[in-house]
């Protein structure tokens, strides 16, 4: 009982942090509704917001299945576990300690929206916070010896697509929602206002994962 409201809890931090990706403003939203507002078609945003969760889906994949298909060696895992929960922790401290964006960030026009949304995702950090999450809904089935790497392999790439999927889908639910308020009720001044700068909070966020999963590990 305990394991399976493990993997609920976990299922649940999967969606969680994809609707706070999609509050972000940093994540895209706004230049959904900048696009549709200079097209002055309606279908132009939701246009846009498939290809930014395109882009943010493809980052979270790029960092999650390396990962999975390491763990499929179960006797590494521990291992694997521990260095995933180290560098999400590190990375987190890193983005305290140096607050400015890459400059190759820049250069990447907002009308390339699935290339921009996968560097954007990649830079803060994105995929690497669900790395730990998605590692615990990993089968590595230490216990089981006989199920080959092979089986577990699979596996764990399936999970992958299901924590990228339900991620993105939960991200483009919280993102879109705003941008058609933003779009069909609010109007422009409110993207101006709601960029507000939550590169500390996102942080923080990062070291509490990084820091609960390095808690976990330790044996008791």
């Amino acid at each position: 009982m305990t394991a399976a409201w493990e993997q609920a809890g976990l299922w649940v931090a999967v969606v969680a942090s994809g609707l706070y990706h999609g509050i972000n403003p940093a994540m895209g939203w706004p230049l959904a509704v900048s696009g549709a507002m200079l097209a002055r078609r309606a279908r132009a945003l939701p246009a846009a917001l498939g290809l930014l969760g395109a882009g943010h889906a493809m980052a979270v994949l790029a960092l999650i299945l390396p990962f999975g298909l390491l763990a499929s060696l179960a006797t590494w895992a521990p291992q694997i576990r521990l260095a995933a929960s180290l560098l999400v922790t590190v990375y987190g401290v890193a983005l305290l300690l140096w607050r400015r964006h890459p400059r190759m960030l820049a250069r990447i026009a907002p009308s390339r929206l699935v290339m921009w949304s996968f560097a954007i995702a990649i830079a803060h950090g994105a995929g690497l916070m669900l790395v730990p999450i998605y590692l615990g809904l990993c089968s590595t089935d230490a216990d089981h010896g006989h199920r080959a790497a092979g089986v577990l392999a699979f596996g764990n790439a399936a999970t992958a697509l299901l924590v990228a999927a339900a991620h993105t889908l939960a991200m483009l639910a919280a993102g879109g929602l705003l941008a058609w308020l933003t779009w069909r009720y609010l109007g422009p001044r409110f993207v101006t206002r709601s960029w507000f700068n939550l590169d500390v909070a996102w942080a923080l966020s990062l070291v509490l994962v990084g820091g609960a999963s390095l808690l976990l590990l330790v044996p008791g």
